[in-house]
């Protein structure tokens, strides 16, 4: 692996051919042997470029602005403004962090809906005038504040399904947008477009199809108040898969084709976050502490088959919870069953299992049953898909720190990124080569400095 180092914050690993993600995860844990064996993550940024190149290859007509509040990690933000992105942000930090890479303000767009006065006047400063609205409150202060702003009336869309209905608690119906424009029209304000966005647990494409149909009736009552209609957001919610990218793109281009042809100068983007950076994350978790119950005094455990039901069902407690890395849980994520480090015999008898945070608090389950052979205390266990939702700014509840991140690309995925014009000494300044690891296993794994 050769190295990149972006002073003083992160380094990035170039994996030589024939390394993986699972050699850096076993170097790392074999360095914490006689350690203080910390959680950590390893980031394959590889893999944003395939998804990059994903979404370029199924979304032609639709340019991402990645939503850093999924994941603020500066290397993530780095080689996304390097592929060409833009920027989703919900606050100051997040506009202050992408501008820190060079990102120009025409490629942000401030999405916080219930802004504070301090912070609207911030993105005026620094020339963000894409702002997302929903409410007539909204509208007033940022007449006073930021009187220059392009706005995107945020649009909440219903769906067949009570409790996504539900978890759309911003944005402003399709009937109350006519007051919003006249709104706006009074307050001398500029309307620029509509945002609608969709859950990404939505499989039905009708949605997507009455969404774009709406922003249409929007895009003309904006038109017939004489303002300059010229961006359609679809939002976010993409889960990652490329299926659901293609059937997203199938319901919705042949209506983009119809309502917002190329020649109409509608630029339509989309706000991708988890589709990014979920699986490109990975994260190894240390167990700390276990209870050994009997199976048969915790139904949770009675559906767990095949371990006979007189067998003891073991509680685990790992070096980080719900309160740190795995805050994505309280985003609604699915916590995936981890994956044992240590070797095991397949044929070994797996256990009713739990596993939970350090905090000792009810809430911080972060599996509630699964299958496990019997770990010990100093065992690894591995999440993959860690990458969305994990890595904010967490509450402190805990002693832990956050986790540090070993970032890794391929020498493959590198290559591509450098045809693609993205080169050290252009784009990616804050990176310089520093130092050289081959896979040789976790035991030989040595620098050339």
């Amino acid at each position: 692996m050769k190295g990149f180092v972006d002073e003083p914050s992160y380094t990035i690993d170039l994996l030589e051919e024939g390394a993986t993600v699972k050699d850096v995860l076993d170097n790392h844990i074999y360095e914490q042997a006689l350690a203080e064996k910390s959680a950590f993550f390893v980031a394959d940024l590889g893999n944003i470029v395939k998804k990059h190149v994903q979404w370029k290859n199924v979304m032609t007509q639709v340019k991402p602005f990645y939503s850093v509040r999924c994941n603020a990690s500066p290397a993530v933000i780095e080689i996304l403004a390097a592929l060409g992105t833009g920027f989703a942000c919900a606050n100051k930090n997040e506009i202050a962090l992408v501008q820190s890479f060079g990102v120009s303000p025409d490629n942000i767009i401030y999405t916080g809906v219930c802004k504070q006065l301090s912070q609207i006047k911030f993105a005026a400063r620094n020339g963000v005038d894409i702002l997302v609205c929903d409410n007539e409150t909204e509208l007033m202060k940022i007449a006073r504040c930021h009187p220059s702003a392009k706005l995107l009336l945020l649009v909440v869309m219903e769906t067949s399904s009570a409790e996504e209905h539900m978890c759309m608690s911003f944005g402003s119906t399709l009937k109350n947008c006519r007051h919003l424009l006249e709104r706006a029209k009074e307050l001398k304000l500029q309307v620029a477009g509509v945002k609608f966005h969709i859950s990404s647990s939505c499989r039905d494409p009708q949605t997507f199809i009455h969404a774009v149909s709406d922003a249409r009736c929007i895009f003309d009552m904006g038109e017939e108040f004489g303002f300059d209609m010229s961006i359609l957001d679809i939002g976010g919610g993409f889960s990652g898969a490329e299926f659901q990218l293609e059937e997203v793109y199938s319901a919705i281009s042949p209506l983009l084709d119809v309502y917002f042809p190329p020649e109409s100068g509608v630029s339509v983007i989309a706000e991708p976050g988890r589709f990014y950076v979920a699986a490109s994350f990975t994260l190894a978790v240390n167990i700390i502490s276990k209870k050994v119950i009997a199976r048969d005094h915790h139904d949770k455990f009675t559906d767990l088959e095949p371990s006979p039901n007189d067998e003891p069902a073991f509680v685990y407690y790992m070096n980080d919870g719900v309160y740190g890395s795995f805050s994505n849980k309280l985003a609604e994520e699915t916590i995936t069953v981890p994956l044992v480090h240590k070797k095991y015999n397949k044929d070994e008898v797996m256990f009713a299992s739990s596993l939970w945070g350090p905090s000792s608090d009810g809430l911080d389950q972060v599996v509630e049953h699964c299958l496990l052979p019997e770990l010990n205390i100093g065992d690894w266990v591995i999440f993959e898909n860690m990458g969305a939702n994990s890595l904010g700014e967490q509450a402190n509840f805990t002693d832990f720190q956050k986790p540090p991140i070993y970032y890794v690309i391929s020498a493959c995925d590198w290559y591509d990124i450098q045809e693609a014009g993205i080169t050290l000494d252009a784009t990616m300044k804050k990176w310089s080569l520093v130092h050289a690891c081959f896979h040789l296993g976790p035991d030989t794994f040595s620098s050339l400095v």
